[in-house]
């Protein structure tokens, strides 16, 4: 049959480059179509995803403590809460991608699939991560240092040699929050008059349907009040520690000025102007971080509220002692935290110091003995003068790699307020990173 026979019916081909009349025919979204779609959360992921890692560490851990303290039984009343396994996980993958909010969780966890992956179903509120995220800084701590121990145990890291260094996290405070003593008596007289204004209001008009909204103004009220209290507190610290130093105001250089008066913020009241990495002043708080010399895994992480470094040093090993049980042969810092006092206790211990002596004003050798000097402080400026010292002292640089693990992972600036709640936040970062970066290890 030939090929006229079969196709006969069929229209001319229409030459090529013909142009055709009309609107164009496009696919246009439409938004307003339901779906019914199968999803696998199990296939969401891959099996390295980080999200994945910090599960598989949660799953180990041991939370009966905070089990226990469910009301909600089997054969009883009661909501069911979210466990408190799945909130760690969720809070610790968070930090680890930069994320600080609750409210911004609660929504990742509706639309992100690594959250949804996380959740597996499980509906979640921001009130909740809320109060989680800073209820609990001692399991933050016991997990820290058992996770660093059992990286130590698997030969994977060393804790003879540590590095400190010091970065500056910004405060969730304004500058314009801070004020002087004779302002903050106003502030406080103030709130204490709209605390009896608000009390007798409720007492003369006690309507039901106005209490809620009352209730929250006498609580804003109140709260107010607290925090101006706490600034005159700290006003108080602030003038004994500048009674202690028996220093005048580096800002006064003329002889006999008058000293600047002390400011504490309202908004914050632990927290203090310090100087930035970019040379400005704001409200921060100085994060204190020991890591291991290679590895990049935190070993120690303390919030403070003082501005410099120095003094910092006995501390942080303090701190490492008592999480650790043992000191660190050789501790590694920067310039700013030298204090002849700390070294010399250092060496006490069995502890060498590498940081570098400060330069002098009149041009002498910074690494020559001095008739003050005891016998630690000998021993480092001669350790520091050596070949070998300078070598070891390279690896001081390892340490600052930390500092932008943890800025690239949101460490700019606390959402959270007061010393306690900041501390815990930066135990967040640090058990985060110490996940990510032991599984790498481990891998390795």
């Amino acid at each position: 049959m030939s090929r006229e026979t079969l196709f006969g019916d069929l229209p001319e081909a229409s030459p090529v480059g013909r142009e055709w009349s009309g609107r164009p025919r496009l696919r246009e979204p439409i938004r307003d179509q339901v779906e019914l779609r199968a999803v696998d959360l199990e296939a969401l992921l891959s099996d390295e995803h980080p999200a994945r890692v910090i599960w598989a560490y949660v799953q180990k851990l041991d939370l009966g403590a905070l089990e226990e303290t469910v009301r909600a039984r089997a054969h009883g009343p009661g909501q069911a809460p979210v466990s408190p396994r799945l909130q760690l996980a969720l809070w610790l993958f968070a930090t680890s991608q930069g994320v600080g909010s609750a409210r911004a969780l609660e929504r990742l966890c509706e639309s992100h699939d690594a959250y949804r992956w996380l959740c597996g179903g499980v509906s979640v509120n921001y009130h909740s991560l809320s109060e989680f995220r800073t209820a609990h800084p001692e399991l933050l701590e016991r997990l820290l240092v058992e996770h660093v121990a059992s990286l130590s145990a698997a030969g994977v890291i060393d804790l003879d040699e540590v590095v400190q260094d010091g970065v500056r996290v910004r405060a969730s405070a304004g500058a314009s929050s801070f004020r002087r003593q004779k302002k903050l008596q106003k502030e406080l007289k103030k709130a204490k008059r709209l605390i009896e204004r608000l009390r007798q209001e409720n007492d003369d008009d006690p309507d039901a349907s106005n209490k809620r909204i009352r209730a929250a103004q006498d609580r804003t009220a109140r709260e107010r009040e607290a925090r101006v209290a706490a600034a005159l507190e700290q006003l108080a610290a602030i003038e004994a520690h500048r009674a202690r130093r028996g220093r005048e105001n580096r800002n006064n250089k003329k002889k006999g000025s008058k000293r600047s008066e002390p400011r504490a913020s309202t908004t914050d009241p632990q927290a203090r102007v310090m100087k930035m990495a970019d040379g400005g002043f704001r409200p921060a708080y100085n994060c204190q971080l020991a890591t291991v010399a290679q590895g990049q895994i935190v070993v120690g992480a303390t919030a403070t509220a003082m501005g410099s470094d120095r003094g910092l040093l006995r501390p942080m090993l303090d701190e490492l002692q008592r999480r650790y049980g043992r000191w660190p042969q050789r501790h590694l810092v920067d310039g700013g935290f030298n204090k002849n006092d700390d070294t010399e206790w250092a060496a006490g211990v069995g502890v060498a110091v590498y940081g570098p002596p400060c330069q002098t004003k009149h041009g002498t050798d910074p690494y020559a003995p001095r008739p003050d000097d005891g016998p630690g402080v000998a021993d480092w400026r001669q350790r520091m003068n050596s070949a070998e010292g300078k070598v070891v002292y390279k690896r001081r640089s390892m340490g600052e790699c930390i500092n932008a693990r943890l800025r690239n992972c949101g460490l700019y600036q606390f959402t959270v307020r007061g010393l306690a709640k900041v501390q815990a936040a930066l135990l967040w970062h640090a058990l985060a990173n110490n996940i990510l970066a032991g599984h790498r290890l481990l891998a390795a």
